[in-house]
């Protein structure tokens, strides 16, 4: 074999043959290099393609589309939330709205009920007070027809019929003081 490899070179003996031993190891490193790599990815290939490694990619792939499908359900219902969020923030402000307006009229009724019970009291005070000068306007004038009956005329008549102006005149100014 020795005589073989010096064929092949053709370089003077002594610097040939430490190259040749030196590209003939080299040779032998890469060889080895690349058995040492091949074994292993011949072996990684069978095992990449054999039918456990295929399913499991099948099975991959599914959890892929499956979580690509329940991110999209996901998405959608956080939108349809925000949506409903939303909604629900703007019937709270009009609810507010409406509560402040209706505390609003309420106060607006309540001060509209104080001034008529106001008005009511005024106007109550104002009929009694015409109710006690009717009362004593009768009083006088039945004591006035009293005296003139005493006095115009000695026998007892019936006083009603004068009286009666007298009577339409208290009413017509008692009416007066009421407007």
């Amino acid at each position: 074999m020795a005589s073989t490899s010096y064929d092949y070179c053709r370089v003077p003996m002594e610097d040939g043959d430490k190259r040749c031993k030196l590209l003939l190891g080299i040779g032998i490193l890469v060889l080895l290099i690349i058995v040492i790599l091949g074994v292993p990815l011949i072996i990684f290939t069978i095992k990449a393609n054999s039918e456990a490694c295929r399913d499991g990619l099948r099975a991959v792939m599914e959890c892929r589309n499956v979580t690509h499908l329940l991110q999209q359900e996901l998405t959608e219902a956080q939108k349809g939330f925000q949506d409903v969020e939303a909604q629900a923030a703007t019937c709270n402000h009009t609810v507010m709205a409406l509560m402040a307006s209706l505390d609003a009229e309420k106060a607006q009724g309540q001060k509209k009920v104080e001034e008529l019970e106001g008005e009511i009291t005024t106007l109550n005070h104002k009929l009694q007070d015409a109710s006690a000068e009717v009362e004593r306007l009768r009083e006088n004038q039945v004591l006035s027809v009293r005296i003139a009956d005493k006095k115009y005329y000695p026998s007892s008549q019936d006083s009603s019929s004068a009286a009666a102006p007298q009577l339409l005149i208290v009413l017509l100014g008692l009416s007066a003081l009421l407007q």
